[in-house]
């Protein structure tokens, strides 16, 4: 049984890198649905319609733990599916996402102030002020909808969104960190500690979501026992053009990516 990462393209290599650094023997599928990209333009229910279909996707292909790596598909599809459509239909199988455990160390970092930086599903959703609020509703939000990251990010034109970045945090006022709110973003870390003052914290997913995932199977055993062990790694998505192995290459050194049907 393997560990599972959805995104909604390349953005989640990132996180997955950081699993790998911290839990390299185990067996990975990845999936980015890149034909469905970027999910951060799309209505909410579709955004759920093409969540549950790649959770189908990896189960079928023998993944017992799914992370949604995309912030947006986080905010917008993990509670339903979680809560809901994971009991019903496949009550062994877990799904974890990324905004919880962004939101706890951005609090851990953060006295008065929090900026958060994301597609503009999420940041319509409020999921990371809700999610805020409910630890310390003293800590004040800044949200900031940042949607030509990902096309810049996809598209190889780091030069462009370098230029992106130098205008968005011009919107920020007086926070103590940053979250970067979608997977795609740890590649753009750099650009935004460039651009913000130095007191501002930045905070990134890659940093931490290996160590977050490790402490979880640590904590459950009932998962763990059933993953193998044998540091395979596959990584897939829905559709390619011209700049994926060269965007991916610059994650995963290496990589290899096959495009599949769903």
């Amino acid at each position: 049984m393997k560990i599972g990462v959805f995104d909604s393209g390349l953005g989640g290599l990132i996180i997955t890198k950081s699993f790998l650094r911290e839990l390299g023997d185990y067996d990975y599928l990845y999936f980015g649905d890149t034909k469905n990209l970027p999910y951060g333009d799309k209505i909410s229910s579709e955004v759920l319609m093409l969540s549950i279909r790649a959770v189908e996707f990896l189960i079928k292909n023998n993944c017992k733990i799914i992370i949604f790596a995309c912030n947006t598909a986080s905010s917008i599809a993990l509670r339903y599916v979680q809560q809901i459509y994971i009991p019903q239909y496949y009550p062994n199988i877990k799904v974890l996402g990324v905004i919880v455990p962004t939101v706890e160390e951005a609090i851990a970092s953060s006295k008065k102030k929090i900026g958060v930086t994301a597609t503009n599903s999420t940041i319509n959703s409020h999921i990371y002020n809700i999610e805020i609020k409910k630890i310390n509703p003293d800590i004040k939000v800044q949200e900031l909808a940042t949607p030509k990251l990902v096309p810049a990010i996809e598209n190889d034109d780091f030069i462009l969104a370098d230029s992106l970045v130098q205008d968005y945090v011009k919107s920020f006022s007086n926070i103590d960190s940053i979250i970067l709110g979608c997977t795609h973003y740890p590649l753009l870390k750099e650009c935004f500690r460039k651009y913000l003052p130095e007191k501002v914290q930045v905070i990134s997913q890659d940093e931490f979501m290996g160590e977050k995932l490790k402490k979880y199977l640590h904590n459950h055993p009932e998962i763990e026992t059933k993953l193998t062990k044998n540091a395979e790694r596959e990584f897939l998505v829905s559709q390619k053009n011209k700049y994926y192995e060269a965007v991916a290459g610059k994650i995963i050194s290496g990589i290899k990516i096959k495009e599949v049907k769903i």
